[in-house]
């Protein structure tokens, strides 16, 4: 029985405002080759300036995954060329990285596993290669933008594992806000290092797919090369430490180049910048300001409102949408506020593709939506055909409401002279009442608010029908 031993290198863009050398911008979908400078097209003569606040970040990540962070750390050149990147090198941390020897855990199926991290460096990006019909073109905006590149050991086995892993760690980025984390458009990127071999057997060897852009192309692409090492031993052949270029539409990997050593790539020291001293002050600083985590605050939120451990799994899979959750559950019923987040407002958001924060329902109209439930004023329906309107549209929600006609009749003499109506004209279903049919009860109830255009409470209106059935027997 073969086994899978897999160790992953995570890229992160880092959402700085400038590139990690120069003050050109940094910023993801503007026109090509705009935002561009001496220093990051690699052009004679310009001198790199480090951003401190990639540095911050960097130290950030690491004291988040349980890493030590170096006093001293420097950059080195990785020397290979490729047209996207325009220096002929990276510039890149290759002996003295930021920062080593942390864990991370996560949940898998109801277990608790962990993964160790090797190390934790800054890079910076290269450009980007665009092909066409006709040709080839290279946009240099996104060269020098910042990385970090995160390195595990190879403690992982499976696909499941693997995902499990990712996405804990992107939540643990999201939440430090040190990067968009977007997959789709480059700025968490995945590079798988997978080796089989029996449990009783030295380790096999490895090979790297590269720039994995989806969890589902990450788990497409283990199953797929675990099997593929396994079919290559099986059949006496030897597997070939390379680099290989994983097709998620074909569902096969192919290669791109033989895997490069340490050798290959010339590092040395980068003689344009400095040694980086990092004190103990400063990393406490960091540390005091890093965070409530998910795990954490998932645990909090059920003690503090009293909602469901379900619910607040949910709410907190996304900062934002855990920031919303809290600004709501301030203004009114809490577990009325995570009810309609989780069942109404996360569908909402699947549907229009609109985050939630980003739609016109306010924390602040939720709130009022909820609170004009609570109070009985409108029902359960109406509230939630009122925040799908307020979600996509700037309502003014009270207003909408009365010009709509939405607001629920609660006053008992006009519900009551409506039961009786009702009650008077279905003699038969009162009398199936009577014989112990309790679907008559409910058909009763129904009718009246029916009749009253189902804008009557539907708590009322129950209260007045039962009344009226028990104090009038003649009815």
């Amino acid at each position: 029985m073969y086994q899978a031993v897999i160790g992953v290198e995570v890229h992160f863009e880092l959402s700085t405002e400038t590139k990690l050398f120069c003050r050109c911008r940094n910023s993801f979908g503007e026109a090509e080759n705009t935002l561009c400078c001496p220093v990051c097209l690699g052009l004679p003569g310009a001198l790199p300036v480090i951003n401190s606040r990639a540095v911050e970040y960097a130290i950030s990540v690491g004291l988040a995954l349980g890493c030590r962070v170096n006093s001293s750390t420097r950059f080195d050149r990785k020397s290979y060329f490729y047209p996207d990147m325009p220096n002929e090198y990276q510039t890149t941390q290759a002996f003295i990285p930021i920062c080593v020897d942390g864990c991370v855990e996560y949940e898998l199926d109801g277990e608790v596993k962990s993964v160790g991290i090797h190390e934790i460096h800054l890079e910076d990006d290269a450009g980007k290669l665009i092909h066409s019909d006709n040709g080839t073109r290279i946009n240099y905006n996104r060269a020098g933008v910042p990385l970090i590149e995160i390195v595990t050991e190879p403690e992982l086995h499976t696909a499941e594992e693997t995902v499990a892993f990712l996405e804990e760690l992107r939540l643990r980025m999201s939440y430090l806000g040190i990067s968009d984390c977007k997959m789709q458009e480059g700025s968490m990127r995945v590079d798988v290092n997978l080796s089989v071999h029996k449990p009783d057997q030295p380790l096999g060897t490895r090979t790297e797919i590269k720039n994995l852009n989806s969890f589902r192309a990450v788990a497409n692409a283990i199953k797929n090369e675990t099997q593929r090492q396994i079919k290559v031993i099986e059949n006496g052949g030897t597997v070939i430490q390379e680099t290989r270029r994983f097709d998620d539409v074909k569902g096969v990997s192919t290669v791109m180049r033989s895997k490069e050593t340490h050798e290959d790539y010339r590092f040395f020291p980068e003689p344009n910048l400095p040694p980086m001293y990092i004190t103990d002050a400063q990393i406490d600083h960091i540390r005091t300001n890093l965070p409530e985590f998910a795990s954490k605050r998932q645990k909090r939120l059920c003690t503090y409102y009293g909602i469901s451990s379900a619910d607040a799994k949910i709410i907190t899979a996304d900062r934002l949408v855990a920031d919303y959750f809290e600004a709501v559950a301030s203004l009114c019923d809490q577990r009325e506020a995570a009810n309609r987040i989780v069942r109404d407002l996360m569908q909402k958001q699947r549907e229009t593709k609109i985050h939630i924060t980003e739609s016109h329902l306010t924390a602040e109209k939720l709130a009022e939506i909820i609170n004009l439930f609570v109070s009985d004023r409108i029902s359960r329906r109406t509230s939630r055909e009122v925040a799908d309107v307020a979600f996509c549209e700037p309502i003014d929600v009270s207003d909408y409401i009365e010009k709509n006609g939405l607001f629920q009749i609660t006053d008992e003499q006009v519900i009551s002279d409506a039961a009786r109506s009702v009650i008077s004209e279905n003699a038969a279903v009162v009398n199936d009442y009577r014989n112990g049919k309790s679907a008559a009860f409910s058909y009763l109830v129904g009718e009246t608010i029916k009749r009253l255009n189902g804008r009557a409470s539907p708590q009322i209106v129950n209260k007045m029908v039962d009344l009226m059935l028990k104090s009038n027997k003649n009815l």
